[in-house]
């Protein structure tokens, strides 16, 4: 937290200084009371006192005090805002070898239901689109704000066989280009893959197409080296090529995450949905001080009239 004034602060030298002399009041009433009062008399004649409570009616209105003169210094913080124009691209393996059952159930159901997650939570402003690619890219629905369509055809994606990284880099690249013909507009492509790029264009040539475009590419390795699957009675590995995954990621100005189960790649959309959704801006809380100080104030004044039937 930063503050716009922050030479007012030095008001809050005044708030310790009437902490002190409440203190040293205290102590000194005290030390009269002991002085002159006979105290197996004044045990039998005095009302029971609030005790330890009267000193909560001064408490409040001190950090009533300190809450007004942080307000004064206009206090700003980063709050997070959701951006009214960006496109993102999900692009998403749909090769055989998400049938691994190293993330149970299976790697494409838990992929499918995170991404639906994913672009659920972004703002509805965001243009979102699907990219699928296994032996070759397709656009299964290109940029939109219908966030639901993406949702639906993520949920009915088919299997194929081979993985083209480099074709769904470049197909989510066209798919940007075509949706806005703004270059300011943010965009980024989430791309979610378990295997080595086998088929269609080298992922040097995706990794240029995106950098050209200037869009980060943020990549998942999904899966454990681990992973196999059996096709024709026959098991074939299917370790998740983390490595490459996180070239395309680096060289492209994106993130490179890896998620080895369902609970990790949660946190890892969730993580994507924060970054590509919002965008930090600082704004001036003063507000939260002053509604902060009126609390206080309301507590002392009735803590003061509970026990001592006086405002302060």
């Amino acid at each position: 937290m930063t503050f716009l004034e922050p030479g007012r602060l030095l008001l809050l030298l005044g708030v310790a200084a009437l902490a002190v002399v409440y203190v040293v009041m205290q102590r000194r009433r005290k030390r009269y009371a002991v002085r002159f009062a006979a105290l197996p008399l004044l045990d039998r004649v005095a009302p029971k006192g609030p005790g330890w409570r009267r000193h909560l009616p001064a408490a409040a209105y001190l950090l009533m005090g300190a809450a007004l003169v942080t307000a004064f210094a206009r206090p700003e913080a980063e709050t997070k805002v959701p951006r009214e124009e960006a496109t993102v691209v999900v692009a998403l393996d749909v090769s055989n070898s998400m049938m691994a059952t190293d993330v149970t159930p299976d790697r494409i159901t838990v992929a499918k239901a995170a991404a639906g997650s994913f672009v659920e939570q972004l703002p509805d402003p965001l243009r979102v689109g699907l990219v699928t690619f296994a032996s070759s890219a397709q656009v299964p629905v290109p940029p939109t704000t219908d966030h639901q369509q993406v949702e639906q055809a993520i949920h009915e994606v088919a299997l194929r066989g081979g993985t083209a990284i480099g074709d769904a880099l470049i197909a989510a690249v066209q798919s940007v280009r075509a949706a806005s013909t703004d270059a300011a507009v943010p965009a980024r492509i989430v791309l979610l893959s378990d295997g080595a790029n086998v088929a269609g264009s080298p992922v040097s040539d995706g990794i240029q197409a995106a950098t050209e475009a200037g869009i980060p590419v943020s990549t998942i390795a999904y899966g454990s080296e681990d992973g196999s699957v059996t096709i024709n009675g026959r098991t074939i590995p299917v370790p998740a090529d983390a490595e490459t995954l996180a070239q395309v990621a680096e060289q492209t100005g994106g993130k490179a995450y890896q998620a080895a189960s369902a609970a990790e790649l949660n946190e890892v959309y969730e993580d994507l949905s924060s970054s590509i959704g919002f965008r930090l801006e600082r704004t001036e809380v003063t507000s939260w001080f002053v509604g902060a100080a009126l609390a206080l104030a309301l507590l002392a004044a009735a803590g003061s009239l509970v026990w001592f039937s006086r405002l302060p």
